[in-house]
């Protein structure tokens, strides 16, 4: 008769496991299977749904993924150099009086555009214009005087000293009235150009002197735009290269010029250089002291360029997948310049590929793809039964 430590000691000598251990182990090893048959349906279906497709059996197996292409072709690139600068008037200068005296009218509005030779500012004038008649008249005595003098010379009345003496006496009457004038006409504040005036820095009433500022003139027809270019470009740069501006002011539009100025000199701290640039400026936009974006436009020239988000980086390498008989091919690429979401491909492209652009993340190289979007002619990959598949499924008609 087996004792109860004989029962114990046969369960538990080592020579057989627990029933409750290998039903554990035997759970574990189901359970690792369901989830590798779960990873392995989630790879074939994701394979076969692209960014908005459907997945699903396709006479036994899933279909094509749905990928977005491009066709490669030659555009037009620009090499550029990028660099900011700041608008200036063609010409600009500050109004200021010719001479000091009381503002008894200003003649012009802020921003307004004024013609060469508009009055801006008339000073009080009554002096002036009284000493301007005191000329006048003292220029009419001395000219009557020498005609007598030189009605009396034809009779010897008259000495030659006296009619040299009156001679002098007219020049010094012309002199005073020329002056005269001119004091009368600096009451009268012009602007020397066309342009656009300022702000109002006097009222009326208010006293100036020859250094009181008025306002400021700007000649805006053309404006000029100074920006500074590291001096490793200094060789680039020559005058008539083409210049694309924008300003944040207004977002959209791009303002066109050519580069007029290179300054001969490289500052020794900056190691950079002045250029400007004239950009026409007809419907008076752009004011002086604007800040600017601009692109030099050094060369231009063909190449193949794709979106940036065709290309697959992995080290070193980059590479695209290309449609090619309905599959996917991995192919490795060289790039080039680099544009606001686009790449130049200096190697491994032709015009004519097509290229992928979307539904990159689940492809794998030889994949079957059902090609759409922005391709050349065709962009429907076909299936293995020769008919193109993409869009959206017909329904059938309810009717037959």
């Amino acid at each position: 008769m087996k004792s109860c430590s004989g029962i114990v000691s046969t369960r538990t000598d080592g020579t057989s496991p627990p029933v409750s251990f290998i039903k554990q182990i035997g759970l574990l090893i189901l359970l690792i299977a369901i989830g590798g048959g779960g990873y392995a349906a989630y790879e074939r279906y994701s394979m076969s749904a692209g960014d908005g497709g459907e997945a699903g059996p396709r006479r036994g197996g899933f279909g094509p993924a749905p990928v977005e292409t491009e066709a490669v072709s030659p555009r037009r690139i620009e090499d550029r150099i990028e660099a900011v600068g700041t608008t200036l008037a063609r010409r600009a200068i500050e109004i200021v009086p010719m001479a000091a005296g009381r503002v008894v009218e200003i003649s012009f509005k802020p921003g307004e555009a004024v013609a060469p030779g508009q009055v801006l500012v008339r000073l009080d004038d009554d002096i002036q214009r009284a000493d301007l008649a005191e000329a006048q008249a003292r220029f009419a005595e001395a000219r009557l005087a020498l005609e007598r003098a030189d009605t009396l010379a034809r009779s010897n009345t008259v000495s030659k000293a006296s009619i040299e003496q009156l001679t002098a006496a007219l020049a010094i009457a012309q002199a005073q009235l020329d002056r005269a004038r001119r004091r009368l006409a600096d009451r009268r504040v012009k602007a020397p150009f066309a342009g656009i005036v300022g702000l109002t820095r006097v009222e009326t009433g208010m006293r100036l002197d020859d250094r009181t500022v008025i306002t400021t003139l700007d000649d805006l027809a053309e404006v000029e735009v100074e920006f500074a270019l590291p001096e490793t470009v200094f060789g680039k740069i020559r005058t008539g290269l083409p210049v694309k501006a924008a300003t944040a002011a207004f977002p959209g539009r791009e303002f066109n010029g050519t580069i007029t100025t290179i300054d001969s000199r490289i500052d020794t701290v900056s190691r950079s250089f002045k250029v400007r640039a004239i950009m026409p400026n007809k419907d008076l936009t752009l004011p002086a002291g604007m800040f600017m974006h601009l692109a030099v436009i050094v060369d231009t020239r063909l190449g193949l360029m794709i979106a940036e988000e065709a290309i697959t980086a992995k080290g070193q390498s980059s590479s695209v997948f290309v449609v090619a008989d309905g599959k996917a091919v991995r192919r490795t690429v060289t790039l080039g310049k680099r544009e606001l979401g686009r790449v130049e491909i200096t190697d491994g492209l032709a015009p004519g590929d097509l290229v992928v652009v979307r539904g990159i993340q689940r492809l794998r190289d030889g994949a079957e793809v059902r090609a759409g979007g922005k391709g050349a002619a065709g962009q429907v990959a076909p299936d293995k039964e020769g008919k193109k598949r993409g869009g959206a499924r017909k329904r059938p008609d309810s009717s037959s």
